[in-house]
């Protein structure tokens, strides 16, 4: 923490240095010009006409030159008076009679380069000092900045920023969703509140909690609403403001940390991103690090330090605990895992209900259809989703936002900006039919989710979009479920390929979603008589994330072969049955694309006025007959 007024010990700041240099250069100045002072010998100043008048008398054997300046010695003119040093101003216009005096009277004349004034020579001494000051204090400066502000042998301390409950202002009404979370949390609000409580039952309060989840979901913002409701001090640092380049720093800047929550007890401390200093040591592949390791021992010791009954809790945050040192997750330490998941759809639509409190909506605006668009999301991509869709409405002009500018925005955050349109009348031709493809199978599967847009403006690196909105949030998805979004993620390709007679490469990125769906079918999920149910998962983990570079695959080549042949199996299926529905309704998928041509966009009502017929069958999931491996399906 840095000093304050009242401490002990307070550090120097920038300012008091450039105060130090300057009143040490006006005493280094002063010094000289004492000492110049001292040595100068007394002059008497003579008038120019004295000054002739004394050579004539012969009074003057020498005199010296500088410039306009004469300066010699005279011949006293009282008795027992010893010579008397004097100086002479020559005037400005040249006295022809001067020399010829000097020379009758055999005054010997010697000369020396004018000297600068006094000022200009105090300057010229003064200024090299001032620069090397200068230079000093600013590079005392820039360390002090680079080390955290404090002095330059203080960047040990810690810098866990303190807030008390003047300064939060937030508690678990501010935070929307999160309901278990906040549940598990209420426990250590009791705690903080009233510890007496907890010990008179010998009941021990968990020393660390570990809140885990994906990026956005509010964990930062839960930790301060846990402060702000125990309204204790709350001491917030990032994992990464712990290490330095010096061995040894971020273990005393732990110590520092915890030092001043004990001194401030009942208090939480919260460590931001405790995976940048608590990864698994040891592992990777540049071995370990002593600097992080040390300070991950220190945090540790920190936590088993803590006595009974002492009211400290730590909190820490984390998107990646796969990663963690096992020894941080061992009871005594982080005792309890708290999971922060993204929105459901009710938490979703609270979270809106905060973001848009000070933003007018207009008529058309349904949060509740915004929510439901928005699966997936994080708390903190909603509220990205309603500031660009203010920014939207600010852009246009108006004083509301619409239901038009919630859908821009999304569409921005999903898939990007808004590109040129296509100019090739073949291509756009193409692209039409490929997303009318998507549709066409969305809308007559059986287990697919509604369709709720289509359009083939191009945003971002897509040429065109179909979109599909879930009636409520899945977690668990059936066998006919997955079938379906495999034809459907087909479909654009079967399109292509039934209408043109010519594959694209616009369906690259369908193929690569269809491809990992199925192979997470057959080998993860079980759902493949061939294979049986055994989980196979065949991705490995990143060798910089904390893990070693290769991990030992748990079955044989013929097995991985095996997983292939099926993956392929199931797409060509899915393609067969795309390609099935695609033939018999050919006539509304003609229709939708040409429909898309003029109007670019079409909601839902739009797609179901043309694609609705009471005689068209629904897709089912028939088994076609199978294409062996390696047989091309495209004749």
């Amino acid at each position: 923490m840095p000093d304050t007024p009242g401490s002990p010990n307070p550090q120097p700041t920038g300012r008091d240095s450039v105060r130090l240099a300057l009143r040490l250069s006006l005493v280094f100045v002063g010094v000289y010009l004492v000492l110049q002072w001292l040595d100068a010998p007394a002059q008497e100043t003579l008038s120019y006409s004295a000054f002739k008048d004394h050579i004539a008398a012969g009074e003057i054997t020498q005199v010296m030159l500088a410039g306009d300046q004469v300066t010699g010695e005279r011949t006293g003119t009282k008795a027992g008076q010893g010579p008397v040093a004097f100086k002479v101003t020559l005037p400005a216009w040249e006295d022809p009679g001067l020399w010829p005096l000097l020379a009758e009277h055999e005054v010997e004349v010697r000369t020396r380069p004018a000297e600068a004034p006094m000022w200009l020579r105090v300057v010229g001494l003064a200024l090299p000092w001032l620069l090397i000051l200068g230079l000093v204090v600013y590079s005392t400066r820039m360390m002090q900045q680079r080390l955290g502000g404090g002095g330059l042998f203080d960047f040990s301390k810690s810098r866990a920023r303190r807030y008390d409950k003047q300064r939060l202002h937030i508690g678990f009404e501010d935070v929307a969703g999160l309901d278990a979370a906040k549940h598990d949390l209420r426990e250590i609000i009791d705690y903080l509140r009233d510890p007496e409580k907890f010990d008179a039952l010998g009941a021990k309060m968990p020393r660390g909690i570990l809140m885990m989840g994906p990026p956005g979901t509010g964990k930062t913002l839960l930790a301060k609403a846990v402060a702000g409701e125990a309204e204790v001090p709350f001491f917030s640092i990032s994992g990464s403001e712990f290490i330095e380049m010096f061995v040894g720093v971020g273990a005393s800047r732990v110590r520092e940390m915890f030092k001043q929550a004990r001194a401030e007890a009942p208090a939480l401390v919260f460590i931001d991103e405790i995976d940048s200093v608590g990864r698994a040591r040891g592992t990777g592949l540049g071995g370990g690090n002593d600097e992080r390791e040390q300070t991950l021992n220190q945090i540790l010791s920190e936590m088993d330090g803590f006595e009974p009954g002492e009211p400290v809790v730590v909190l820490a945050a984390t998107n990646r605990p796969d990663v963690l040192d096992p020894a941080l997750l061992r009871p005594g330490r982080f005792d309890r895992k708290v999971t922060l998941d993204l929105p459901q759809l009710a938490a979703r639509r609270a979270i809106l209900d905060v973001h848009t409190k000070r933003t007018p909506l207009a008529a058309d605006v349904d949060l509740d259809r915004v929510a439901a668009q928005t699966v997936g999301f994080s708390g903190a991509d909603i509220e990205n989703l309603v500031n660009e869709a203010a920014l939207h409405a600010v852009g246009r002009e108006s004083h509301e936002v619409s239901d038009a500018d919630f859908e821009v925005a999304r569409d921005k955050i999903v898939l990007g900006s808004e590109r040129q349109q296509l100019t090739d009348p073949e291509e756009r031709r193409r692209v039409a039919w490929h997303e009318s493809g998507h549709a066409t199978l969305a809308f007559f599967a059986e287990h697919a989710d509604p369709l709720s847009r289509v359009s083939i403006i191009p945003r971002g690196r897509a040429l065109g979009v179909t979109e599909q909105l879930r009636s409520e949030d899945r977690y668990n998805f059936t066998e006919a479920y997955l079938d379906d979004q495999l034809s459907i993620l087909l479909g654009g390709r079967a399109a292509e390929r039934l209408v043109f007679s010519t594959l694209s490469s616009g369906a690259a990125d369908d193929l690569r979603r269809a491809t990992g769906l199925a192979r997470r079918m057959v080998a993860e999920w079980g759902m493949s008589d061939a294979l049986g149910p055994v989980s196979r998962p065949v991705s490995e983990e990143h060798p910089f994330l904390g893990r070693e570079i290769a991990q030992s695959r748990e079955f044989s080549e013929a097995t991985l072969r095996s997983i292939d042949i099926e993956v392929d199996r199931r797409l060509a299926r899915a393609e067969q049955r795309a390609l099935a529905v695609l033939r018999a309704h050919r006539v509304q998928l003609d229709a939708l694309a040409e429909r898309l041509l003029r109007q670019e966009t079409l909601h839902d009502a739009e797609i179901a006025a043309v694609l609705d017929s009471p005689e068209v069958p629904a897709l089912a999931n028939t088994e076609p007959a199978t294409t062996p491996r390696g047989v091309d399906s495209r004749g």
